[in-house]
């Protein structure tokens, strides 16, 4: 029962932090293009994520007369708690809360994530939406072979599937140090799994009006878009683990959070769009060739630690 509790209240702050985290979003945005972004409700725009939930939660809901209606008004609700349930894996000390299998547990719960993609595609019966979902798809399942292999890459150098034996391994030196092309390839990776910016080719406004969820409004546009944000934070403490120390109980490491967020901000507000056939042998011809390299490199690694350790 204390771990449900606990567990609630982190989602909360989840929930919270979502909300505020667009409202950096908009801010950023607002002045990489030289305007003030929301200031009007609150002091300086502050209470602006009450306002823009509260309008979306209180909208009329309207389904197209086509879709498969059960499957579509369920698919926004998989896919936040799909979002929501990897932040069990955030290290909860009270309860001292482990996961021995937690990069495990991280891929698997993060590859569910094309589900809801490609049933919220499907089940609207939109020929653009169901565009969208194609492209996501394809777009996901070529980076998360490159994700998984990155993250195998430091299994090899911490010889474990826990993210607290990350923060051990890194006493001396972060692992970002050592290895700052395969961190560039992983953040790339994770623009690209979230459908970020160059990457957002799952919500091309320009060419699809808004990708697979171009069918949806107010409350299931608003889960949708909840749960998106929420992976991107979660993603962005993840790499901070893996590659900028993982020391949970310091307060720097919240802001190195801060920093990798505000970065996918960034990347929005001056990359463009890539084309999609660069896309593709980015994700085949680049990052794929460069982290099975890596993992060759690791492998030689351990096994000269190992045999320096034994000798």
């Amino acid at each position: 029962m204390d771990f449900f509790m606990i567990y609630l209240l982190l989602i909360v702050f989840v929930l919270v932090s979502v909300g505020f985290f667009t409202l950096l979003e908009r801010k950023v945005l607002g002045y990489i293009q030289l305007r003030s972004g929301p200031n009007k409700v609150g002091l300086m725009g502050i209470l602006q994520p009450f306002s823009d939930g509260l309008k979306l939660f209180m909208s009329e809901q309207v389904y197209p007369m086509n879709s498969n209606y059960l499957i579509y008004m369920i698919c926004p609700f998989f896919s936040l708690v799909q979002s929501l349930f990897m932040w069990v894996l955030f290290p909860m000390y009270i309860n001292s809360l482990e996961f021995n299998l937690g990069v495990m547990f991280f891929l698997c719960c993060s590859s569910l994530s094309v589900y809801g993609l490609m049933i919220c595609g499907w089940s609207s019966n939109s020929i653009y939406s169901m565009l969208g979902c194609i492209r996501s798809i394809s777009q996901a399942i070529s980076y998360e072979v490159s994700l998984a292999l990155i993250l195998l890459c430091y299994f090899l150098l911490v010889d474990s599937y826990n993210f607290i034996s990350f923060f051990y391994g890194q006493f001396s030196v972060w692992f970002i140090m050592i290895s700052f092309p395969l961190f560039l390839c992983w953040f790339s990776c994770c623009m690209a799994e979230s459908n970020r910016t160059p990457f957002d080719f799952s919500e091309g406004e320009s060419e699809l009006v808004s990708g697979f969820n171009v069918e949806y409004g107010s409350g299931g546009f608003a889960l949708l878009f909840i749960a998106e944000y929420s992976s991107i934070i979660f993603i962005c403490l993840i790499s901070c683990i893996i590659f900028l120390g993982g020391d949970l109980n310091n307060l720097g490491f919240y802001f190195k959070l801060i920093v990798l967020c505000f970065v996918f901000l960034w990347a929005r507000g001056t990359l463009p769009r890539y084309r999609y056939d660069k896309l593709m042998y980015l994700a085949w011809k680049c990052y794929l060739p460069i982290s099975l390299n890596y993992i060759l490199l690791f492998i030689l690694f351990s096994t000269l630690c190992f045999y320096h350790f034994f000798l």
